[in-house]
């Protein structure tokens, strides 16, 4: 039995149904995978899992997590339930996959390290830009030596779902989200990206962070995930206590300097993150607009672009591509290459090159967003 074929053999439950739980669902299926079982609240879960063609509901995750028909739990729930369904889906002996950040503190994610070390089983956090060809590529090229020794990496990260003061979701809230918002939510994805590239890990930080709607306007009533205002709704007036943007300096253990801006207040950007490495050989950029272009930039010579699937790319991203050159990969994609290499170490045993974010992964980045807090109040660098 080849390893695609064992793939097809494990069965997942997903605990979550807002943007980002079916986004799961969808990759899952395009490997092979099946989805057995779906957790959310009662008023919604039965018509999602109608929809989805989902055989089993559950509106509690700890029932969910008994059943034998469940191999890999996926938990896709606000950020505030990710620690205890972590640590509940370890005990229970399954391989799990939990959406960032880990927890909502170092104090819970250093439990979640120990439980997962300890399990036997496979864990991993969904940084998923880790899998798009040209992140894979960079990491490969900079492994190599391609650049050069590399001196520094800057870079964005900005969408515009929360440009209006109408724009609401509960990750503005910090009970729900976390003290950090914009940082925690997206800077994460970019900051891991910049480490899962450089192969090295933020020592220090120089934060500033702010505010730009003082208080925003709540519907009465739930919002997903980028879901448009509605002229017939009510709201309420509150006081926002989470950053919308913010400036970041960072330090590596490795001696790059790094340089990032975050923003959810970036009238026209939906979803870009931009990245950007500088060596002493050469300079490489990607965006996520232009998902499958590398560009490089040389002192003396020309510049260069690079498609994916043409010589210039390098083989970076070797097993995590499907399709040919100019048939575009993008954020789906991720999510299913992501999925892909969680569940080949699940039927490997842990065997073979590991690309996915692991819970030490998820634990460093939250440490981090601590960092970040800290030094944006005392206005200086702080120490990871």
């Amino acid at each position: 039995m080849n390893p695609s074929e064992q793939i097809n053999q494990l069965r997942a439950g997903v605990i979550g149904t807002g943007f980002i739980g079916p986004v799961h669902i969808e990759a899952l299926r395009r490997l092979g995978v099946q989805v057995v079982a779906l957790c959310d609240v009662p008023s919604i879960v039965q018509s999602m899992a109608a929809k989805h063609g989902i055989p089993q509901t559950f509106t509690d995750y700890k029932t969910m997590l008994q059943s034998p028909d469940v191999d890999v739990v996926h938990i896709a729930a606000p950020n505030r339930f990710h620690s205890e369904m972590s640590v509940a889906a370890l005990k229970a002996g399954k391989h799990c996959i939990c959406e960032k950040p880990l927890a909502m503190d170092t104090r819970e994610t250093a439990q979640i390290v120990k439980l997962a070390k300890s399990s036997g089983t496979v864990f991993a956090v969904n940084y998923n830009v880790r899998f798009y060809p040209a992140v894979l590529a960079l990491r490969k090229m900079v492994a190599r030596g391609d650049l050069g020794q590399i001196i520094h990496v800057n870079g964005t990260y900005f969408q515009d779902w929360l440009f209006k003061e109408t724009d609401y979701n509960w990750r503005l809230l910090p009970q729900e989200g976390g003290k950090l918002r914009a940082v925690a939510d997206i800077g994460t994805h970019w900051m891991d990206t910049a480490s899962f590239i450089l192969g090295a890990k933020i020592k220090s930080v120089f934060a500033e962070l702010d505010t730009f709607h003082k208080t925003r306007k709540r519907p009465l009533g739930e919002v997903q995930t980028y879901a448009k205002a509605d002229a017939s709704m009510k709201y309420a007036t509150y006081k926002v206590e989470t950053e919308d943007f913010a400036s970041l300096l960072l330090r590596f253990d490795n001696g790059t300097f790094g340089n990032l801006a975050v923003s959810q207040v970036a009238a026209g950007r939906k979803n870009c993150i931009r990245l950007e490495v500088y060596g002493s050989k050469k300079s490489a950029a990607w965006c996520s607009e232009e998902p499958e272009t590398l560009r490089f930039g040389n002192r003396d010579g020309a510049n260069e672009v690079a498609v994916r699937g043409t010589p210039a790319f390098g083989d970076g991203p070797a097993g995590y591509v499907d399709y040919p050159a100019g048939h575009v990969e993008g954020f789906p994609d991720t999510f299913k290459m992501h999925f892909r290499s969680v569940y080949g170490r699940i039927v490997s045993g842990g065997k073979g090159e590991r690309l996915h974010a692991t819970a030490e992964d998820g634990h460093q980045e939250v440490a981090v967003c601590e960092a970040i807090m800290r030094s944006n109040a005392k206005k200086g660098w702080v120490k990871v």
